[in-house]
Protein backbone atom coordinates (compact mmCIF):
# COMPACT_ATOMS: atom_id res chain seq x y z
CA UNK A 1 0.00 0.00 0.00
CA UNK A 2 1.53 3.85 -0.72
CA UNK A 3 2.67 5.89 2.01
CA UNK A 4 -0.08 8.96 1.09
CA UNK A 5 -2.72 6.37 0.85
CA UNK A 6 -2.00 4.71 4.37
CA UNK A 7 -1.59 8.45 6.09
CA UNK A 8 -5.27 9.24 4.09
CA UNK A 9 -6.86 6.49 5.78
CA UNK A 10 -5.55 7.02 8.98
CA UNK A 11 -6.70 10.70 8.36
CA UNK A 12 -9.75 9.34 7.45
CA UNK A 13 -10.61 7.07 10.40
CA UNK A 14 -9.33 8.74 13.20
CA UNK A 15 -11.39 9.65 15.99
CA UNK A 16 -9.76 13.29 16.24
CA UNK A 17 -11.41 13.28 12.64
CA UNK A 18 -15.00 12.49 13.68
CA UNK A 19 -14.88 14.89 16.77
CA UNK A 20 -12.86 17.88 15.25
CA UNK A 21 -14.83 21.36 13.61
CA UNK A 22 -14.68 19.96 10.20
CA UNK A 23 -17.03 17.11 10.95
CA UNK A 24 -19.98 18.92 9.70
CA UNK A 25 -18.77 20.53 7.03
CA UNK A 26 -17.47 17.02 5.70
CA UNK A 27 -20.89 15.88 6.53
CA UNK A 28 -22.68 18.33 4.44
CA UNK A 29 -20.39 17.49 1.15
CA UNK A 30 -21.05 14.38 1.56
CA UNK A 31 -24.83 14.93 1.97
CA UNK A 32 -24.46 17.73 -1.26
CA UNK A 33 -22.86 14.68 -3.31
CA UNK A 34 -25.79 12.48 -2.52
CA UNK A 35 -27.95 14.47 -3.08
CA UNK A 36 -25.93 15.66 -6.46
CA UNK A 37 -26.47 12.40 -7.63
CA UNK A 38 -30.09 11.28 -7.21
CA UNK A 39 -30.74 14.55 -8.70
CA UNK A 40 -28.71 13.21 -11.37
CA UNK A 41 -29.81 10.03 -12.02
CA UNK A 42 -33.37 10.81 -11.79
CA UNK A 43 -33.63 13.76 -13.83
CA UNK A 44 -31.17 11.51 -16.81
CA UNK A 45 -34.02 8.44 -15.96
CA UNK A 46 -36.86 10.36 -16.17
CA UNK A 47 -35.90 12.84 -19.30
CA UNK A 48 -34.71 9.92 -21.38
CA UNK A 49 -37.59 7.89 -20.31
CA UNK A 50 -40.45 10.46 -21.27
CA UNK A 51 -38.85 10.49 -25.40
CA UNK A 52 -38.57 6.82 -25.37
CA UNK A 53 -42.25 6.33 -24.06
CA UNK A 54 -43.85 9.45 -26.49
CA UNK A 55 -41.67 8.01 -29.29
CA UNK A 56 -42.43 4.55 -28.76
CA UNK A 57 -46.33 5.83 -28.71
CA UNK A 58 -46.60 8.07 -31.78
CA UNK A 59 -44.63 4.99 -33.33
CA UNK A 60 -47.12 2.74 -32.30
CA UNK A 61 -49.95 4.62 -34.16
CA UNK A 62 -48.11 5.78 -37.12
CA UNK A 63 -44.70 3.64 -37.73
CA UNK A 64 -41.33 5.73 -38.44
CA UNK A 65 -41.63 6.93 -41.54
CA UNK A 66 -45.27 6.93 -43.72
CA UNK A 67 -45.45 6.42 -47.23
CA UNK A 68 -48.32 7.67 -49.24
CA UNK A 69 -50.16 9.23 -51.96
CA UNK A 70 -48.75 13.08 -52.62
CA UNK A 71 -52.59 13.56 -53.40
CA UNK A 72 -53.65 13.10 -49.38
CA UNK A 73 -51.03 16.10 -48.44
CA UNK A 74 -49.98 14.84 -44.56
CA UNK A 75 -54.00 14.29 -43.91
CA UNK A 76 -55.20 12.12 -41.20
CA UNK A 77 -57.17 10.25 -43.04
CA UNK A 78 -56.58 8.16 -46.39
CA UNK A 79 -57.65 10.32 -49.48
CA UNK A 80 -56.18 8.51 -52.84
CA UNK A 81 -55.37 5.14 -52.52
CA UNK A 82 -51.74 3.58 -53.13
CA UNK A 83 -51.43 -0.12 -54.74
CA UNK A 84 -50.04 -2.63 -52.66
CA UNK A 85 -48.07 -4.29 -55.32
CA UNK A 86 -45.21 -2.50 -54.20
CA UNK A 87 -41.36 -3.64 -54.50
CA UNK A 88 -40.94 -2.45 -50.94
CA UNK A 89 -43.40 -4.89 -49.35
CA UNK A 90 -43.87 -6.73 -47.55
CA UNK A 91 -40.13 -6.38 -47.35
CA UNK A 92 -38.37 -3.23 -47.68
CA UNK A 93 -35.25 -4.91 -49.43
CA UNK A 94 -33.62 -1.96 -50.54
CA UNK A 95 -32.77 -0.60 -47.23
CA UNK A 96 -31.05 -1.35 -44.34
CA UNK A 97 -32.16 -1.28 -40.58
CA UNK A 98 -35.78 -1.68 -41.09
CA UNK A 99 -37.65 -4.16 -39.08
CA UNK A 100 -41.35 -3.92 -40.80
CA UNK A 101 -43.61 -2.48 -43.12
CA UNK A 102 -47.63 -2.51 -42.98
CA UNK A 103 -50.50 -1.19 -44.57
CA UNK A 104 -53.33 1.04 -42.95
CA UNK A 105 -56.08 3.05 -44.22
CA UNK A 106 -58.35 5.61 -42.04
CA UNK A 107 -61.60 6.97 -42.30
CA UNK A 108 -62.89 10.10 -40.41
CA UNK A 109 -66.61 8.97 -39.13
CA UNK A 110 -68.65 9.96 -36.21
CA UNK A 111 -69.45 7.78 -33.69
CA UNK A 112 -73.41 8.24 -32.04
CA UNK A 113 -75.09 6.46 -28.99
CA UNK A 114 -78.16 7.32 -27.70
CA UNK A 115 -76.31 9.67 -25.69
CA UNK A 116 -73.78 11.27 -26.98
CA UNK A 117 -71.61 11.22 -30.22
CA UNK A 118 -68.01 11.59 -30.66
CA UNK A 119 -65.58 12.63 -34.01
CA UNK A 120 -62.83 9.39 -34.52
CA UNK A 121 -60.72 8.30 -36.84
CA UNK A 122 -61.51 4.83 -37.61
CA UNK A 123 -58.14 3.36 -38.26
CA UNK A 124 -58.28 -0.01 -40.70
CA UNK A 125 -55.08 -2.44 -40.05
CA UNK A 126 -54.84 -6.11 -41.54
CA UNK A 127 -53.31 -9.21 -41.25
CA UNK A 128 -49.89 -7.58 -41.01
CA UNK A 129 -50.46 -5.52 -38.68
CA UNK A 130 -47.90 -5.70 -35.72
CA UNK A 131 -49.74 -5.73 -32.37
CA UNK A 132 -46.87 -5.51 -30.32
CA UNK A 133 -46.45 -1.88 -30.30
CA UNK A 134 -49.91 -1.64 -28.89
CA UNK A 135 -50.47 -4.68 -26.94
CA UNK A 136 -49.38 -2.82 -23.73
CA UNK A 137 -51.56 -0.13 -23.52
CA UNK A 138 -55.03 -2.43 -23.83
CA UNK A 139 -56.47 -3.10 -20.60
CA UNK A 140 -59.53 -4.92 -21.81
CA UNK A 141 -60.08 -7.66 -23.98
CA UNK A 142 -58.49 -8.46 -26.90
CA UNK A 143 -57.19 -7.73 -30.21
CA UNK A 144 -59.74 -7.95 -33.39
CA UNK A 145 -59.12 -11.41 -35.32
CA UNK A 146 -58.28 -10.13 -38.90
CA UNK A 147 -57.42 -13.55 -40.08
CA UNK A 148 -61.21 -14.76 -40.06
CA UNK A 149 -63.58 -12.72 -42.98
CA UNK A 150 -64.64 -9.28 -42.58
CA UNK A 151 -66.06 -8.62 -39.05
CA UNK A 152 -67.37 -5.52 -37.02
CA UNK A 153 -64.63 -6.43 -34.13
CA UNK A 154 -62.81 -2.72 -32.91
CA UNK A 155 -60.91 -1.89 -30.11
CA UNK A 156 -61.73 1.40 -29.13
CA UNK A 157 -59.50 3.60 -26.26
CA UNK A 158 -60.81 3.90 -22.73
CA UNK A 159 -60.88 7.90 -23.28
CA UNK A 160 -63.98 7.46 -25.91
CA UNK A 161 -65.38 4.68 -24.20
CA UNK A 162 -66.18 6.55 -21.05
CA UNK A 163 -67.77 9.48 -22.92
CA UNK A 164 -69.54 7.42 -25.45
CA UNK A 165 -70.76 5.14 -22.24
CA UNK A 166 -69.72 2.55 -23.97
CA UNK A 167 -67.80 -1.23 -22.60
CA UNK A 168 -66.68 -3.84 -23.50
CA UNK A 169 -68.80 -6.35 -25.41
CA UNK A 170 -71.19 -3.23 -26.56
CA UNK A 171 -71.76 -2.25 -30.26
CA UNK A 172 -72.48 1.10 -31.71
CA UNK A 173 -72.92 3.03 -35.33
CA UNK A 174 -70.56 4.96 -36.92
CA UNK A 175 -71.92 7.11 -39.55
CA UNK A 176 -69.07 7.64 -42.69
CA UNK A 177 -69.45 10.30 -45.31
CA UNK A 178 -69.16 8.95 -48.71
CA UNK A 179 -65.77 9.96 -51.06
CA UNK A 180 -68.51 9.69 -54.82
CA UNK A 181 -71.28 11.67 -54.09
CA UNK A 182 -72.95 14.85 -53.94
CA UNK A 183 -74.53 16.88 -51.18
CA UNK A 184 -77.30 14.50 -51.20
CA UNK A 185 -75.84 11.27 -50.26
CA UNK A 186 -76.69 9.59 -47.03
CA UNK A 187 -73.59 8.93 -45.11
CA UNK A 188 -72.16 5.09 -44.93
CA UNK A 189 -73.13 3.05 -41.89
CA UNK A 190 -71.21 0.85 -39.96
CA UNK A 191 -72.32 -1.01 -36.80
CA UNK A 192 -69.06 -2.34 -34.68
CA UNK A 193 -68.35 -4.29 -31.62
CA UNK A 194 -66.18 -3.50 -28.78
CA UNK A 195 -63.67 -6.59 -28.33
CA UNK A 196 -60.99 -4.56 -26.81
CA UNK A 197 -60.23 -1.29 -25.02
CA UNK A 198 -56.79 0.70 -25.08
CA UNK A 199 -55.67 3.38 -23.27
CA UNK A 200 -51.71 4.67 -24.52
CA UNK A 201 -52.42 7.87 -22.45
CA UNK A 202 -51.75 9.93 -25.32
CA UNK A 203 -54.48 12.08 -25.29
CA UNK A 204 -54.37 13.05 -29.25
CA UNK A 205 -54.54 9.67 -30.14
CA UNK A 206 -57.18 8.13 -27.88
CA UNK A 207 -59.63 11.04 -28.13
CA UNK A 208 -59.32 10.28 -31.96
CA UNK A 209 -58.42 6.38 -32.92
CA UNK A 210 -60.40 3.09 -33.68
CA UNK A 211 -58.82 0.20 -34.63
CA UNK A 212 -60.85 -2.60 -36.77
CA UNK A 213 -60.94 -4.22 -39.55
CA UNK A 214 -59.00 -2.40 -42.95
CA UNK A 215 -61.57 -3.76 -45.44
CA UNK A 216 -64.30 -1.26 -44.14
CA UNK A 217 -62.20 1.44 -45.12
CA UNK A 218 -61.99 -0.26 -48.99
CA UNK A 219 -65.58 -0.96 -49.15
CA UNK A 220 -66.77 2.28 -47.94
CA UNK A 221 -64.26 4.32 -50.12
CA UNK A 222 -64.84 2.01 -52.98
CA UNK A 223 -61.14 0.58 -53.58
CA UNK A 224 -60.55 -2.82 -54.74
CA UNK A 225 -58.76 -4.87 -52.25
CA UNK A 226 -55.31 -4.21 -53.49
CA UNK A 227 -55.32 -0.68 -52.49
CA UNK A 228 -54.79 1.09 -49.36
CA UNK A 229 -54.19 4.37 -47.71
CA UNK A 230 -50.81 4.67 -46.86
CA UNK A 231 -47.72 2.26 -45.42
CA UNK A 232 -46.11 2.48 -42.13
CA UNK A 233 -42.46 1.82 -42.19
CA UNK A 234 -40.62 0.43 -38.39
CA UNK A 235 -37.04 1.09 -38.33
CA UNK A 236 -34.36 -0.76 -35.79
CA UNK A 237 -32.52 2.40 -34.11
CA UNK A 238 -34.82 5.64 -34.16
CA UNK A 239 -31.62 7.58 -33.52
CA UNK A 240 -31.17 7.00 -37.79
CA UNK A 241 -34.79 7.79 -38.46
CA UNK A 242 -33.62 11.00 -40.59
CA UNK A 243 -30.99 9.15 -42.44
CA UNK A 244 -33.66 6.05 -42.67
CA UNK A 245 -35.88 8.61 -43.60
CA UNK A 246 -34.04 9.57 -46.68
CA UNK A 247 -33.22 6.59 -47.98
CA UNK A 248 -36.92 5.37 -48.08
CA UNK A 249 -37.38 8.77 -50.17
CA UNK A 250 -35.26 7.50 -52.46
CA UNK A 251 -35.92 4.21 -52.70
CA UNK A 252 -40.11 4.26 -53.39
CA UNK A 253 -42.02 6.01 -57.09
CA UNK A 254 -41.53 9.41 -57.30
CA UNK A 255 -45.52 9.57 -57.28
CA UNK A 256 -45.57 8.97 -53.68
CA UNK A 257 -44.39 10.68 -50.32
CA UNK A 258 -42.62 9.65 -47.33
CA UNK A 259 -42.77 11.31 -43.98
CA UNK A 260 -41.04 10.18 -40.35
CA UNK A 261 -42.92 10.93 -37.71
CA UNK A 262 -40.40 13.56 -36.40
CA UNK A 263 -41.51 15.95 -39.44
CA UNK A 264 -45.53 15.04 -38.81
CA UNK A 265 -45.27 15.53 -35.32
CA UNK A 266 -43.00 18.18 -35.58
CA UNK A 267 -43.94 20.44 -32.13
CA UNK A 268 -43.92 17.55 -30.12
CA UNK A 269 -40.63 15.92 -30.97
CA UNK A 270 -39.15 19.85 -30.71
CA UNK A 271 -40.65 19.51 -27.46
CA UNK A 272 -38.86 16.62 -26.17
CA UNK A 273 -35.77 18.14 -27.10
CA UNK A 274 -36.19 21.01 -24.76
CA UNK A 275 -35.74 17.80 -22.31
CA UNK A 276 -32.11 17.12 -23.35
CA UNK A 277 -31.37 21.07 -22.72
CA UNK A 278 -33.12 20.84 -18.67
CA UNK A 279 -30.93 17.60 -18.21
CA UNK A 280 -27.86 19.49 -19.39
CA UNK A 281 -28.88 22.44 -16.91
CA UNK A 282 -29.27 20.04 -13.90
CA UNK A 283 -26.82 18.12 -14.36
CA UNK A 284 -23.72 21.40 -14.21
CA UNK A 285 -26.03 22.73 -11.29
CA UNK A 286 -25.86 19.21 -9.36
CA UNK A 287 -21.80 18.82 -10.52
CA UNK A 288 -20.98 22.57 -9.49
CA UNK A 289 -23.04 22.76 -5.96
CA UNK A 290 -21.46 19.45 -4.79
CA UNK A 291 -17.97 20.63 -6.42
CA UNK A 292 -18.03 23.53 -4.28
CA UNK A 293 -19.60 21.90 -0.82
CA UNK A 294 -16.18 19.82 -1.27
CA UNK A 295 -13.72 22.50 -2.15
CA UNK A 296 -14.65 24.12 0.73
CA UNK A 297 -14.49 20.49 3.05
CA UNK A 298 -11.02 19.80 1.50
CA UNK A 299 -10.01 23.65 2.75
CA UNK A 300 -11.33 22.81 6.00
CA UNK A 301 -9.28 19.35 5.82
CA UNK A 302 -6.36 21.50 4.90
CA UNK A 303 -6.22 24.28 8.02
CA UNK A 304 -7.43 21.99 10.77
CA UNK A 305 -4.18 19.55 9.81
CA UNK A 306 -2.55 22.25 9.11
CA UNK A 307 0.78 21.43 12.11
CA UNK A 308 0.43 17.11 10.24
CA UNK A 309 1.44 18.79 7.12
CA UNK A 310 3.55 21.05 8.53
CA UNK A 311 5.36 17.77 9.99
CA UNK A 312 5.11 15.78 7.02
CA UNK A 313 7.36 18.13 5.28
CA UNK A 314 9.89 18.22 8.30
CA UNK A 315 10.34 14.69 7.79
CA UNK A 316 11.20 14.95 4.11
CA UNK A 317 7.35 14.66 2.31
CA UNK A 318 7.51 16.87 -0.74
CA UNK A 319 4.50 18.53 -1.71
CA UNK A 320 2.84 16.39 -4.47
CA UNK A 321 3.11 13.24 -1.71
CA UNK A 322 1.12 15.63 0.62
CA UNK A 323 -1.36 16.57 -1.85
CA UNK A 324 -2.26 13.15 -2.67
CA UNK A 325 -2.91 12.67 0.75
CA UNK A 326 -5.90 15.31 1.14
CA UNK A 327 -6.93 13.97 -3.13
CA UNK A 328 -7.41 10.36 -1.67
CA UNK A 329 -9.09 11.37 1.69
CA UNK A 330 -11.74 13.79 -1.04
CA UNK A 331 -12.27 10.50 -2.98
CA UNK A 332 -12.66 8.48 -0.10
CA UNK A 333 -15.51 11.67 1.12
CA UNK A 334 -16.95 11.59 -3.40
CA UNK A 335 -17.23 7.76 -3.26
CA UNK A 336 -18.84 7.68 0.03
CA UNK A 337 -21.24 10.50 -1.21
CA UNK A 338 -21.97 8.92 -4.40
CA UNK A 339 -23.03 5.37 -2.47
CA UNK A 340 -25.43 6.57 -0.81
CA UNK A 341 -26.57 8.46 -3.44
CA UNK A 342 -27.02 5.57 -6.02
CA UNK A 343 -28.91 3.74 -3.28
CA UNK A 344 -31.19 6.58 -2.91
CA UNK A 345 -31.75 6.99 -6.51
CA UNK A 346 -32.08 3.71 -7.79
CA UNK A 347 -34.39 2.89 -5.00
CA UNK A 348 -36.37 5.88 -6.22
CA UNK A 349 -36.71 4.94 -9.93
CA UNK A 350 -37.11 1.36 -8.70
CA UNK A 351 -40.06 2.18 -6.85
CA UNK A 352 -41.66 4.47 -9.66
CA UNK A 353 -41.15 2.09 -12.40
CA UNK A 354 -43.21 -0.52 -10.57
CA UNK A 355 -45.42 1.39 -8.76
CA UNK A 356 -45.63 4.36 -10.54
CA UNK A 357 -46.27 6.93 -7.77
CA UNK A 358 -45.38 10.06 -9.58
CA UNK A 359 -48.43 10.73 -11.77
CA UNK A 360 -48.50 13.59 -14.65
CA UNK A 361 -51.50 14.73 -16.65
CA UNK A 362 -51.22 13.27 -20.42
CA UNK A 363 -52.83 16.39 -21.59
CA UNK A 364 -49.70 18.18 -21.25
CA UNK A 365 -47.43 15.34 -21.06
CA UNK A 366 -48.42 12.36 -23.16
CA UNK A 367 -48.41 10.17 -20.35
CA UNK A 368 -50.37 8.92 -17.03
CA UNK A 369 -47.11 8.38 -15.01
CA UNK A 370 -43.64 9.52 -15.36
CA UNK A 371 -41.43 6.81 -17.63
CA UNK A 372 -38.47 5.74 -16.10
CA UNK A 373 -34.96 4.46 -18.09
CA UNK A 374 -32.80 2.68 -15.47
CA UNK A 375 -30.19 2.22 -17.48
CA UNK A 376 -26.14 1.26 -16.10
CA UNK A 377 -24.03 3.00 -18.61
CA UNK A 378 -26.13 5.98 -18.23
CA UNK A 379 -25.51 5.53 -14.43
CA UNK A 380 -21.80 4.63 -14.61
CA UNK A 381 -21.21 7.61 -16.67
CA UNK A 382 -22.44 9.91 -14.02
CA UNK A 383 -20.44 8.44 -11.41
CA UNK A 384 -17.46 8.26 -13.50
CA UNK A 385 -17.89 12.17 -14.82
CA UNK A 386 -18.71 13.39 -11.11
CA UNK A 387 -15.58 11.93 -9.64
CA UNK A 388 -13.44 13.18 -12.25
CA UNK A 389 -15.14 17.34 -11.96
CA UNK A 390 -14.49 16.83 -8.52
CA UNK A 391 -11.00 15.62 -8.34
CA UNK A 392 -9.82 17.94 -11.50
CA UNK A 393 -11.68 20.70 -9.29
CA UNK A 394 -9.81 19.88 -6.24
CA UNK A 395 -6.67 20.18 -7.60
CA UNK A 396 -7.07 23.89 -7.52
CA UNK A 397 -7.48 23.98 -3.34
CA UNK A 398 -5.40 21.46 -2.10
CA UNK A 399 -2.43 23.94 -4.26
CA UNK A 400 -2.25 25.88 -0.90
CA UNK A 401 -0.78 23.03 0.83
CA UNK A 402 2.72 24.20 -1.76
CA UNK A 403 2.47 27.49 0.51
CA UNK A 404 2.38 25.75 3.98
CA UNK A 405 6.15 26.67 5.63
CA UNK A 406 6.89 23.52 7.48
CA UNK A 407 8.29 26.02 10.54
CA UNK A 408 4.70 27.67 10.92
CA UNK A 409 3.06 24.80 10.58
CA UNK A 410 4.28 23.33 13.28
CA UNK A 411 3.79 26.16 15.36
CA UNK A 412 -0.18 27.07 14.13
CA UNK A 413 -2.54 26.55 17.14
Amino acid sequence: MRLEYFIAKRLITTKNYKSSISAPIIKIAIAAIAIGIVMMIVSVATGVGLQQKIRQKIAAFNGHVIISNYDNNQSEVSVEPISINQPFYPKFKNVEGISHVQATASKAGIIRTENAFEGIVFKGVGKDFSWDNLKEYIIAGRIPNLKAGLNAEVIISQYLANRLQLKLGDKFNTFFMKEDGGNNQMPNLRRFEIVGIYNSGFQEFDASYVLGDIRHVQRINKWSKDEVGEFEVFIDDFSKIKEKGEEIYSEIPPTYNSMTIQDKYFNIFEWLKLFDFNIVVILIIMIVVATINMVVALLVLILERTQMIGILKSIGANNWMIRKIFLYNALYLIIRGLFFGNVIGIGVLLIQKYFGVVKLNPENYYVTEAPVVIDILYIGALNAGTILVCLVVLFIPSYIITKISPVKAIRFE
